[in-house]
This record gives structure tokens, sequence and C-alpha cells, in this order.
């Protein structure tokens, strides 16, 4: 191997240091849903509004933060978004009151989808060239999966090592903290500014979204997305469910919410590119007989017997149920190529994907933790998973719907251009 090949995985080892770890701090729920509800005495609908406030920022910022990629260094930018995080996770370990936490989630935003995630996403593309695309992309998201899996583990084992109290959950977050301003000093030092290369072709622009618009298939696909990702966004509550109804151990919830939001991540996402592309042979396909298989999953964790003697088949059933879902969001891009997105497009076709299919990330939370604090105790969450239910049957409509287009299409090309599809 080269030293230009070295520094080149050197250089991506760094940024799925970065991108594994940015999130942590927003995304603080998945291991310790419970420790803040304890600690920082936080309700559910406050869980989620502080969730909800950091995916409306992080969506209105998005293209500025396209903006900002293309303005600036990458080099200047991922450091900025790491140290920025990491910064204002110091603040977030002295517990600060409600008001204090949604300024702060909305500001983890800015750091972490407006100045970092465009800029690394640009930083990974420059690193290989257009036969290296997919590998790179590809070692990014998995790369991410173990990173998230190692760096979450290890702030449990500092909050489990601390006493498993507030002082445990300070801990943590100022692991994340200093985790967060590590790397991105490192990155200052590591990352070296790419050459710009040359445009491949036109600038699209204004017109280029304006013709993306105009496309049904974006607008099938991206509603796909949305309907996966709000029936994503109840995998939470699993979490304080085993806790509530379980009485799973406060550190072994932590591992569970790790396992429940990370691990399967690693498992899902190439078992669902493998199935949609072998198995099933389309995505859209495969998407929607995934929303169906989700139904008896679901019908098993409503009838399993609650209480300690049944918390490991409490647990399997939920983990079975994510790890479903999980698939799904491996491919839920895929359909875009299906129903011939052109690629002079591409970015604003994603553009609008992103704005929609994201859009649960505002509202879901505070939906679900409202319905949860409304209704204590099993009652809530037994709306809440039948509201995930629904959710997936008209999940499968759309998907139905989506798949249909997509055989339109097939059926209309030329045999060669239909084996591509």
């Amino acid at each position: 191997m080269t030293a230009q090949a070295k520094a080149k995985w050197l250089r991506l080892l760094v940024l799925v240091l970065g991108g594994g770890t940015i999130y942590k701090l927003a995304n603080l729920k998945d291991a310790f849903y419970v420790p803040m509800q304890e600690h920082m005495g936080l309700t559910h609908t406050e869980i989620g509004a502080l969730l909800s406030a950091n995916a409306i920022v992080a969506t209105a910022l998005f293209v500025v933060g396209g903006f900002l990629a293309d303005r600036f260094a990458t080099r200047k930018l991922i450091p900025l978004g790491l140290i920025g995080t990491g910064c204002l996770g110091l603040y977030l370990a002295t517990f600060p009151g409600y008001s204090q936490l949604l300024i702060v989630f909305s500001l983890l935003a800015i750091c972490a989808d407006c100045l970092f995630w465009p800029s690394l996403l640009k930083a990974i593309r420059n690193l290989g060239d257009d036969g290296e695309q997919g590998r790179m992309f590809g070692f990014l998201e998995g790369g991410r999966g173990v990173i998230d899996t190692l760096v979450a583990f290890s702030a449990l084992g500092v909050f489990v090592a601390m006493g498993s109290g507030a002082v445990g959950l300070k801990a943590a977050i100022l692991f994340y903290s200093a985790i967060d301003i590590g790397i991105g000093v490192l990155t200052w030092f590591l990352l070296r500014q790419s050459k710009a290369s040359a445009p491949a072709g036109e600038t699209i622009g204004l017109a280029g979204l304006l013709e993306a618009v105009r496309v049904p298939g974006i607008w099938l696909v991206s509603l796909n997305v949305f309907m996966v990702y709000i029936v994503y966004c109840g995998l939470t509550y699993f979490i304080p469910y085993l806790k509530d109804m379980y009485h799973l151990p406060v550190a072994l919830v932590g591992a569970y919410g790790i396992i429940n939001q990370y691990f399967l991540k690693v498992l899902g996402g190439p078992a669902g590119g493998f199935l949609a592309d072998t198995g099933f042979r389309s995505s859209s396909r495969y998407l929607k007989w995934a929303f169906l298989a989700l139904l008896p999953v679901m019908a098993v964790i409503l009838t399993i017997p609650t209480g300690a003697d049944y918390i490991y088949a409490g647990m399997a059933a939920t983990l079975s149920f994510a790890l479903i879902v999980f698939t799904m969001r491996g491919v839920f891009w895929a359909p875009m190529s299906e129903v011939g997105i052109p690629s002079r497009i591409t970015g604003s076709a994603f553009g609008i994907g992103c704005l929609i299919g994201y859009a649960p990330g505002m509202f879901a939370y505070v939906i679900y933790g409202a319905i949860l604090d409304h209704y204590p105790g099993q009652q809530g969450y037994t709306y809440v998973f039948s509201l995930m239910s629904v959710l997936a049957v008209i999940g499968f409509m759309v998907s139905g719907v989506l798949h249909h287009r997509v055989r339109e299409r097939s059926a209309g090309l030329p045999q060669s251009a239909t084996a591509q599809a």
C-alpha cells in the first residue's frame, strides 16, 4: 500500500470516528432515556420536544450546510462542528433547566447537521475517485455503526462505574464531550483540503429543483421514507417500556438501548440490501412486504405477558421488530433509481426526499411522548404500539403504490433497460 493510500484510509478512519460520535449528545436518550427522566427531571413529552427542536433546526439548516460545505474548507468546518458539539456537552453536563435544554439541543443541530454533516459527505466524496464512491460511503455507514456501538457502550460503562446515578450520567455526558473535542482536534491536523475538481457537467441549480418537483416518483419515494421513519421513531419507546413493564435494571436498559439504536444498524443495513437485491430483486417490493412483516411481530409484543419472568421474551420481540425496521432504513432510498430519477437531478431529488422523509423527527417523538404521559403504564404503551401498527399498514399501502409504479415503468422500458431497472 502506497503512502498516499495509507493517508486516504487514515483520513477515512478519522471521518468515521467523527460521524460515529457527533450525534451521541443529541441522541442521549438512546442509552440514557430513563436516567434523563430521573436525574434531569424530564417527562416523555419534554424529551420528545427536545428531539423535535433538534430535528426542526436540522431540517431548516440542511441546505445552508451544503452551501457552507461548498464555500469553506471541510478541514475547518468538520473540526468546528465536533468541537462545538463537545463544548455544548460540557454545559449539558451541568443539567440545565428545560428552557436551556431546548436551546442546547437546537445548537447541537447547528453543529452536527449544518456544520458537520454536509462537510463530512463532501470530504468522503473527495477521498476517492468515481470508481470508489460506493466503497467510501459503504465504509462510512458501516464504520459509523461500529463506532456508535463501541462509544455508547463505553459511555454506559462510565455511567455504571460512577454509580448509575446523577454523577454517572454527568460523567457519561462528559465522556461524549471529550470524545467529540478530541476527534475534532485530530481532524484539524489529519485532514487536508482536497483539490477542487472541475465540474463534471452543467450547473443545475433552481431549474433542477423545479424539474425534480414535477417527477411523481420522487413524492412516492419520499412518502415511503416518511412512513419508515415515523415507525422508526417509535423504537425509542421500547426502552422505557422494558424498564416500566418488565422491570429491566437501568444499566441493562441502557445496554438494550444501544443495541436497539446502534448495533442493529450494523446488521440491518447489509441484510436489507441483500434481501432487496437477491431475494426480492426490488427495494420497493421488499419494503412493501417488510411493512407487512412488522404486524405479526408487534402482535407478539402486545400479547407477551409483562413482568420480570418474561423479560427475555420482551427483549427478543422488540429487538426483532427493530431489526426489520433497520433493514428497511438500509434500503429506503434505493427506489430513487427504480422510479427513474435522472442522475443530473439526484441532488435535488434527495433534497426533497430528506425534507419530507425525515419530517417525522420534528413531531413524532412529541406525539408518542404525549400519549405516554397522558396514559401512564401499559395503556399508553398499547396505544403507541398500536399506532405504530396502523402506520405500518399505511406504509404497506404506500410501498404497494410505489412498487406498482416501478413495475409500470419497468414494463414500458426496452428489455435491456428493464434488466438494469
